[in-house]
């Protein structure tokens, strides 16, 4: 599968292609403003993609839906744990603005709410560790087992060396000579925000609570670098990832529409946030 490309428009970081079928705006320099939200619409319609999708300042999100992005999803605290963040979309298409699955996507959200409000008690298991260029290989194989297809090359060893070379931290469960479960955290040490993102567990191992010990771990890791708001965008259909965050004190903050496409379809995701307290 061909990935989309991560390139620049002006000063401002973006991804696009067809895999996603988007314009995404990944990171924002305020010195491209508004310029920049002329630029992906120019993009995507030369390209012919279906959808704009923009991460910005919530004090930024004006000059967008003036050119009629509208704001999914809101994370307080997401910059230095004082601005908030939006997520802003605009549809090139209808079609992509209406989720194939709104009754079940309304049903996720209503457990998770409902889980959250039982005490979990830590399960026992094999110990977290964080995750080096040595286990670059069984941690791609471990994605090439879970995902048939994904939003980003995690299944190429390479990759993941160059991602844990920045602002990547993965983290994993080890069983035998592989990996039975694993997940990462990439910062961003700017905002001092933290994406909990890339969870796969080998099938044996779910419902086990290795995803929550993973999490806690994670929130563990960057709280240490001065992480101060965590933050998930999890598939809006999976009742499993859901309850992961609710469970562990996440806020639900939005859902983004036929967002991201995983196992070669477009999934709606959901934005989950979290203030981490200092130590």
């Amino acid at each position: 599968m061909r990935h989309d490309s991560v390139t620049r428009l002006g000063n401002s970081l973006v991804q696009h292609g067809p895999a996603n079928d988007r314009v995404y705006l990944m990171k924002l320099d305020r010195d491209d403003l508004p310029g920049i939200v002329d630029a992906m619409h120019e993009l995507g319609r030369e390209q012919g993609y279906t959808k704009l999708f923009a991460k910005v300042p919530a004090d930024a999100a004006d000059q967008f839906a003036r050119r009629g992005f509208v704001n999914e999803a809101r994370v307080p605290g997401m910059r230095r744990g004082e601005g908030s963040a939006c997520f802003m979309s605009r549809y090139l298409a209808r079609k992509r603005a209406v989720p194939a699955d709104p009754e079940r996507i309304a049903d996720v959200l209503d457990v998770a709410e409902r889980k959250s409000r039982k005490p979990v008690v830590a399960a026992p298991g094999p110990a977290v560790i964080r995750l080096g260029h040595e286990h670059a290989q069984a941690l791609a194989a471990l994605y090439g087992a879970v995902f048939e297809t994904y939003p980003f090359p995690i299944t190429d060893p390479g990759y993941l060396r160059e991602s844990m070379d920045s602002d990547v931290a993965f983290f994993g469960i080890p069983a035998g000579d592989g990996l039975a479960a694993a997940a990462s955290a990439e910062m961003d040490m700017n905002w001092k925000c933290a994406e909990m993102t890339d969870f796969a567990t080998l099938p044996a191992l779910r419902g086990k609570g290795a995803a929550g010990r993973l999490l806690a771990h994670m929130e563990d890791a960057v709280r240490d670098r001065g992480i101060r708001t965590a933050y998930t965008i999890a598939r809006a259909a999976s009742y499993g990832m859901n309850t992961v965050f609710a469970r562990a004190g996440y806020r639900y903050g939005g859902t983004l529409h036929n967002n991201t496409q995983i196992a070669g379809r477009l999934e709606s995701m959901n934005v989950w946030h979290r203030r981490l307290a200092a130590r």
